[in-house]
């Protein structure tokens, strides 16, 4: 079995009613990254100095040194920032609403902070045990930074973290977390406007994305905001854009990242104070945190149930979908020999997957294929040998319920279409009318041999579609 591990079609074209309470037509989620006293420093007992998301443009980490600017620009966060930001949240936000994103170390050395944040009524979730890189990380060294990070969580904070987002994340991460803490969300993905759920530390996992793009860590990077109007547009542009999606019936989450050392200052808060107001004057808005998403999405959309395509050995697989293609089983063989994925979970996907080997196919094989349809309300119909999906679709379209007559003409054309092409006329009866269906007996019998097998494999593949739709929904 080939198995590609990404999800590359998420909710899909059918988007889900996201319900939010109230009839909100978005949600908006603003994070607080506090991480200052938890970077890159030799007195944390790291090798080098922090270097990252700070005014400072081309930092390098200092090995084995501190570094004074980037000390003093962290601390800018706490001690001024933080409050600023603070303060201009609860007046427009009010009590709650707000996630923090809170690196455990970094909430040891900031009791103030936490009883402030506590008192606002904001989430705190846990953004890992420090602010450091996690990709070079062994598993067992990852494993138990997160486990440490829990438990400093839940003794400064008096309660364990139901939210997780580790950022500077590894290939192993969200299977960590998921196995060791019983988590209403993980944060550690960017995949998409709605929550969503994974499999992941051999359980369902719901997964409530992040950003970076509407995230004032653009600040402070090459191709980011210069200034606060940039950032004031960009959001109020990506609420817009949400908001009118929600006005049309598909709500979705807007996500805010904020740095109390970034955004904090002066020139850049007073931008955020108008974005907020912006959004605050709509109607129908939810100034939600990431654990009130969390549990209202696990209400509302449960994780999904029952096999899934991608998943089946080949022997359950055949069973399933060897009858899509009528009495060529060998096509399912072929598709479950593919690399399937998550993508592949839906009628669509299995639908491109068995199309994908019987257009691969000979002459002969597709041919072989064509041949095993039945024909209208002749032999195999009277003897009971049609598919039970054959039996519903002629039903559909009454084929099962022919005058004599009309019996007489369906078999004299298709008499007449085999004498011409070789193969059984096959049109999907699901899409016609006995009249349309006599129409294209009509239109069809004169193409030429080359048009006509083209047009009978398109019509098989769109038999094999139907049926799909009837298996797993559109």
């Amino acid at each position: 079995m080939q198995r590609y591990p990404r999800d590359m079609v998420g909710h899909g074209p059918n988007m889900l009613d996201a319900q939010w309470p109230n009839g909100a037509k978005i949600a908006v989620q603003i994070v607080v990254n506090y991480e200052e006293g938890g970077e890159n420093n030799i007195l944390h007992g790291d090798s080098a100095s922090e270097a990252f998301l700070s005014e400072i443009t081309g930092a390098r980490p200092w090995p084995g040194q501190r570094h004074w600017n980037m000390e003093t620009i962290y601390e800018y966060g706490s001690r001024a920032g933080f409050w600023r930001l603070k303060d201009l949240l609860t007046d427009v936000v009010g009590k709650g609403g707000v996630t923090v994103y809170g690196v455990a170390t970094a909430l040891a050395r900031a009791p103030e902070q936490v009883k402030a944040m506590q008192e606002a009524g904001w989430e705190i979730a846990s953004h890992g045990l420090k602010w450091v890189e996690h990709r070079d990380m062994s598993s067992e060294e990852e494993r138990a930074q997160i486990r440490e990070a829990i438990r400093l969580h839940t003794e400064v904070t008096g309660s364990a973290p139901r939210g997780w987002y580790t950022g500077q994340c590894s290939m192993n991460t969200i299977n960590l977390a998921a196995s060791e803490a019983n988590f209403a969300y993980i944060a550690d993905s960017y995949a998409d406007d709605l929550p969503y759920w994974v499999e992941a530390g051999d359980k369902d996992q719901l997964i409530v994305p992040y950003t970076m793009d509407c995230n004032d860590m653009r600040f402070a990077i090459q191709a980011g905001f210069t200034d606060g109007a940039q950032f004031e547009g960009y959001l109020k542009d990506s609420f817009d854009m949400l908001y009118a999606e929600g006005q049309r019936g598909q709500p979705k989450m807007l996500s805010i990242g904020l740095h109390c050392r970034l955004v904090g200052r002066p020139g850049r808060v007073i931008a955020l104070r108008r974005v907020l107001e912006h959004m605050a004057g709509h109607e129908g808005v939810w100034f939600a945190t990431r654990e009130e998403i969390a549990d209202h999405w696990a209400k509302t959309h449960p994780p999904r149930t029952g096999p899934r395509p991608s998943q089946m050995d080949r022997q359950n697989f055949v069973e399933a979908f060897g009858g899509v293609f009528e009495h060529s089983s060998w096509i399912a063989e072929g598709a479950h020999a593919l690399e399937l994925g998550a993508h592949h979970d839906s009628a669509a996907g299995v639908h491109n997957a068995l199309a994908r080997v019987f257009r691969s196919a000979t002459d002969e094989q597709r041919l072989g294929v064509l041949k095993a349809q039945p024909d209208f309300a002749g032999k195999l119909a009277t003897a009971g040998r049609l598919t039970a999906e054959s039996k519903d679709a002629q039903a559909e379209a009454e084929l099962d319920m022919l005058t004599d007559r009309e019996r007489e003409v369906f078999r004299r054309l298709n008499a007449e279409y085999m004498s011409r092409h070789g193969f059984p006329f096959i049109i999907a009866v699901k899409d016609h009318s006995k009249a349309s269906i006599r129409d294209g007996f009509h239109r069809r019998i004169l193409n030429d041999r080359p048009t006509e097998f083209a047009e009978a494999c398109r019509q098989v593949e769109r038999i094999a579609e139907l049926r799909l739709i009837e298996m797993l929904g559109a």
